[in-house]
């Protein structure tokens, strides 16, 4: 009851801020911003600035959804002119969120059918669903490539540390893991040159028993 409430009072003075500027449509307007965060809607009511941009985008909104039966009737250059416009005036809605994927958000949005587009316009309620389902899919796909990026670095590691020890113990097995140890602390390309030309090997074999000769 209490966010009830609280819906109200925010409904009732975003109005009286909108109505004297958009008599006509300041309660459609007021009911498609009421469906964004209440964080949000308390920065417009303090931030004229930005209650000035939402609603700028929302009346777009507006007057793109009646256009969705114009669309099925163009020739194929208004379809494309339309999907341009579309996608200009989705972005702005998904840029509300400040999400930090605005673009890519509204590039995964795209991919619907125009009359799914259309609908996420005209629903901002919607829209955020979408914008969310969106946002966690790529925080996943970050999270995933990551592990991945990681994963294959230690597996590239392993695999050089394996031939580069067959290697060296052919050489000297008795200090054959702590040469190894320190061979790999060179990058992946230096390490390749070694395996690939015995004679930089050997020299590095023997600098390394150098440095041990001389720990010891």
């Amino acid at each position: 009851m209490d966010k009830e409430e609280d819906l109200e009072t925010l409904g009732e003075q975003l109005y009286s801020m909108i109505y004297p500027k958009h008599k006509e449509s300041a309660g459609k307007l007021t009911g498609m911003l009421l469906e964004l965060p209440k964080a949000v809607l308390s920065q417009m009511l303090q931030d004229e600035a930005i209650l000035t941009a939402a609603l700028e985008k929302a009346l777009k909104a507006l007057q793109a959804a009646p256009k969705s039966s114009e669309v099925t009737h163009n020739d194929d250059d208004d379809v494309s002119e339309s999907s341009d416009s579309l996608g200009e005036q989705l972005f702005e809605l998904v840029d509300i969120y400040n999400t930090g994927y605005s673009q890519k958000i509204t590039g995964m949005l795209l991919e619907q059918h125009k009359e799914a587009v259309l609908q996420l316009l005209s629903d901002p309620k919607l829209l955020e669903e979408h914008v969310n389902i969106a946002l966690k899919t790529l925080k996943e796909q970050n999270i995933e490539e990551t592990d991945l990026s990681d994963a294959s670095e230690a597996d590239e590691t392993d695999r050089l540390g394996e031939k580069l020890f067959s290697l060296v113990e052919q050489m000297d097995s008795l200090h054959a893991n702590d040469i190894t140890g320190m061979l790999l602390e060179m990058d992946s390309a230096s390490i390749q040159q070694l395996l690939s030309d015995p004679a930089k090997l050997e020299a590095a074999v023997q600098k390394a028993q150098a440095v041990l000769d001389a720990v010891s």
